[in-house]
């Protein structure tokens, strides 16, 4: 085989090699940018951004670990520093704020469980006016069951982006207190109770109504004399 056969030989294997590797690049490329949905049995993944095409972020499906919280900006903006790592959802929306979330936990602890979950809608640049809750603890061999739908009023000068939240105040709490009564539970603006429409712990239906000071101004059926 003479030199010149063999210089062109490697000349044909090195353009043969450097096409493939070409053709490989766009067929796999082309694969990952196709229109077409892709179609997975199943996918391990610690946090999912769901996104817009110009990278604005709609909403978080994450774990515990990856939970954002703290220092951690999305969309140019921080994120609550205060708020429990959890596993859930959060939603933004168009601008890019924090407009609600889901999300949920459970664990045995020292005193015996902890476990709930919350589905919330925020107040625009703000923190949530809605929430439906559900919580399971126990302390020792007391356990408390309860879920509710509650709203909130919230002050009007709270900002995610100057991270400004305040406490917010309940209005209308729809379930079951922590006192145990299942009913509607009524608030003032300042988040004090002025009237319950609830069944107590004897399966009796009460209507109460309340003053500034939390005494019981009217009743019905009314406290039967002692």
């Amino acid at each position: 085989m003479t030199e010149k056969r063999i210089n062109r030989e490697l000349i044909f294997l090195r353009t043969f090699a450097f096409s493939m590797a070409i053709a490989i690049f766009f067929l796999v490329n082309s694969a990952f940018k196709s229109n077409g949905n892709q179609k997975f049995s199943e996918i391990d993944v610690e946090r999912i951004n769901i996104v817009e095409k110009d990278g604005t972020v709609k909403m978080i499906i994450t774990n515990v670990d990856r939970f954002p919280n703290g220092k951690i900006k999305i969309n140019d903006v921080y994120t609550n520093e205060k708020r429990k790592k959890r596993s859930g959802m959060l939603f933004f929306n168009e601008e890019g704020l924090e407009c609600g979330g889901f999300i949920y936990d459970g664990k045995k602890n020292a005193d015996g469980h902890s476990s709930g979950l919350s589905f919330t809608h925020d107040q625009y640049d703000g923190d949530q006016i809605m929430q439906l809750l559900s919580e399971d603890y126990q302390k020792g061999n007391e356990r408390f069951v309860g879920s509710s739908l509650t709203f909130n009023d919230r002050s009007k000068n709270e900002s995610q982006r100057t991270k400004n939240f305040e406490q917010g105040t309940p209005r209308i709490m729809l379930g079951k207190s922590r006192g145990q009564r299942d009913g509607l539970f009524l608030f003032d603006a300042k988040g004090l109770p002025k009237a319950m429409f609830y069944v107590d712990k004897e399966n009796k239906a009460k209507l109460d109504f309340y003053d500034d000071k939390g005494n019981i101004t009217a009743s019905f059926p009314e406290n039967p004399a002692k």
